[in-house]
Formats: C-alpha cells, structure tokens, sequence
C-alpha cells in the first residue's frame, strides 16, 4: 500500500477551464458507463464469477448486505475511524509543521525524523503494532493516524517558510513579538498548505483503514473484505471495496465544497473545484 506523504502546493481547487456543465455531468457518466461496461466484459471473459464477479453479482451482494443491515454497521464503523484518525493526525501534523517550519533548531531536531519515519509504509507497522497494543480500537487508531500525520507536517512546515519576508518584516516593524507573527502571520499565510496537506491525508486515511480494520475489528470494511477472502466470497469484497471508494470520492468532495465556500478565509484559490 503506497500512501503520501510529499508536500503538496494549495492549489486546492482549480478553475474547470470553462467547460459547461451538462458537458462534464455527460463526460462523467460516459466514464460510469465505460469503466461498467469493461469490467461486464472482463467478468464475462473470465468466467468464473466466484473469482471474479460481474456487476449484476455485485448489485446481488448490495441488495443483501444492504437489506441485512451490516454494510450499514460497516460503514459507520469504519468512517468512525477515519475520522478520528483524520482529525488526531491533522492536529498533531500542524503542530509538528509550525513548530519544524518556525524554528531553525527545532526543524534540525525534528525533521530528520518526521523524513525517516514517513517513508516508512503503514503496511510495515502492521506486527509490531499488533504485538504493541493489541487489536484494540488504539491500534486501529494508530496505523491511520500514522498515515495522516507526517504528510499535514511536511506541508504546514512548507507553507511556512512560503510566508513572504516582507510580511515577517512588516510585522516587526509595528511591534510584534514573536508569539504574535506566530499567530497573526505565520500561521494564516501557512493555512492554504495546512488544507492541502488534510486533503492528502484525507485520501490516506481511506486507504488505511481497511489495513487497520484486519487488527480484529468486529465491524467495518475491512472486516468485510477479510471475511470475504476468508470464505472465497469475492462479491462481498467488490462491494466493500466499491463502498469504500465511493465514500473517499463524496468525502473529497465535500471537502472540495467547503473550501469553496469558505476557503478564501484561509487563503486557499476561490475557483470552481474540478
């Protein structure tokens, strides 16, 4: 599993370069209907779809998880942890990132270390954190946070030393203690980067969970999917998988849309999202 951890620039949305939006809407269904209409044909060509199941198998398994109730469970189980994961990561990354970009002695302390750490995939950690804390929900916890956390640092660490000299200057010039371009200056100028940095994370937290959720959760995605590699019922694992990704999409989304309507506030680009 290959998760992010770069420093990515707060160009959070972009302009959709004039494109109508019937034009897009028919652009998006006709990719729908495509990606569909290719994998019919691939599950047809293979022929077994207990290895490999179509889409009308996939719906089967839908309408069954659906009317039972557990991919509900699962769902709510598993952006739980997302979220929790998500939330701790950003927090302790933008602490790591202000404290790294601010201080010259605190970036030679601590850099070295969020850089040694953050090539290291989650995937690694997986034993070492099973032996440490168990498969408890703080294991769980852990893992997703550990994927969060250095790519919201790097980033908020980057968007700091971007903050232009003029405005360091100016706030020196009227008076301002170091505390106070901390909060005033530092921090606002840097925020474009801290959103970036969360809407990474975001995407890496999504792709963790279901290697978290393999630590004996009792519900979840994950959960799903092991169990259907466990019982060779790969319908249940499309599903999930299905599930999981259109839950990453909305999410981004939605993350998209609250910047639109209040990411000027931070600094970030006003544009349409794409």
């Amino acid at each position: 599993m290959s998760v992010s951890t770069r420093a990515a620039r707060p160009a959070l949305v972009r302009r959709p370069g004039g494109v109508p939006r019937w034009r897009r809407a028919l652009s998006i269904v006709g990719g729908f209907v495509a990606v569909v209409g290719l994998w019919w044909l691939a599950a047809s060509f293979y022929g077994m779809p207990m290895l490999f199941p179509g889409p009308p198998d996939v719906v089967t398994q839908f309408r069954l998880v659906l009317a039972d109730g557990s991919l509900a469970q699962a769902v709510s189980a598993s952006l739980g942890r997302v979220a929790a994961g998500l939330v701790l990561g950003s927090l302790i990354g933008t602490l790591l990132g202000l404290l790294t970009g601010s201080s010259r002695v605190l970036e030679a302390l601590l850099e070295p270390f969020i850089s040694f750490f953050r090539f290291i995939p989650p995937l690694a950690w997986f034993a070492p954190i099973l032996l440490w804390l168990g498969a408890g929900e703080p294991a769980k916890l852990t893992l997703i946070l550990y994927t969060t956390v250095f790519v919201v640092a790097v980033n908020t660490a980057a968007g700091v030393r971007a903050v232009p000299e003029n405005k360091l200057r100016m706030a020196a010039t009227f008076g301002a203690r170091p505390w106070q371009t901390f909060l005033l200056v530092r921090f606002p100028a840097s925020a474009a980067y801290i959103l970036a940095g969360i809407r990474i994370a975001l995407g890496n937290a999504f792709m963790t969970v279901v290697t978290a959720e393999m630590l004996g959760a009792p519900s979840g995605l994950g959960v799903i999917v092991t169990n259907g590699m466990a019982t060779t019922n790969i319908r249940g694992v499309f599903a999930a998988l299905i599930t999981l990704g259109a839950l990453g999409l909305l999410a981004d989304r939605l993350f998209v849309a609250l910047l639109r309507r209040f990411g000027a506030r931070f600094g970030a680009s006003p544009d349409v999202a794409r």
